[in-house]
């Protein structure tokens, strides 16, 4: 068997790209080093991204491209609906109820791959993120897609 191959036959990678580790540990010191009302930001903007990828790739028909972004989506609004802390904030359980909503739609849409349900998602996450990003001291616009 060469060298790299798996036994079922598929090559694995044996060694990753200076280009790429430099980039990944690049992306995680960023992070690591983020405060947290940058962080949920940065979360934000990442969540509407794979709005907008899944929205293209349902409309051209893209299964497993739509699939990954709403995966993806899904991912994010867990991550921020488990580190909500509803304890502090008095309108913390009605922000984690909109979280709940928007796993809801985010399974329907993967479920159908209708994109009217990520168009929705991205109506009700908009105003969040540009509260957060208020709220968190960034001025400027959004990043871009």
């Amino acid at each position: 068997m060469p060298s790299g191959t798996t036994p079922s036959g598929t090559t694995s990678p044996t060694t990753t790209s200076p280009s790429t580790m430099l980039r990944s540990r690049y992306v995680t010191d960023n992070v690591e080093t983020m405060s947290p009302g940058r962080l949920v930001v940065a979360l934000y903007d990442r969540l509407m991204l794979d709005f907008e990828r899944a929205e293209r790739a349902i409309d051209a028909h893209e299964i497993v491209n739509a699939h990954d972004a709403l995966v993806h989506a899904q991912d994010i609004v867990f991550a921020l609906l488990t580190n909500l802390n509803t304890a502090i904030w008095s309108a913390g359980p009605q922000l984690a109820a909109v979280y709940h909503y928007l796993l809801e739609e985010l399974v329907r849409a993967n479920v159908s791959k209708d994109a009217s349900y990520v168009q929705a998602c991205a109506v009700m996450v908009a105003p969040l993120r540009d509260a957060w990003r208020e709220a968190a001291g960034i001025a400027g616009p959004a990043l871009p897609a």
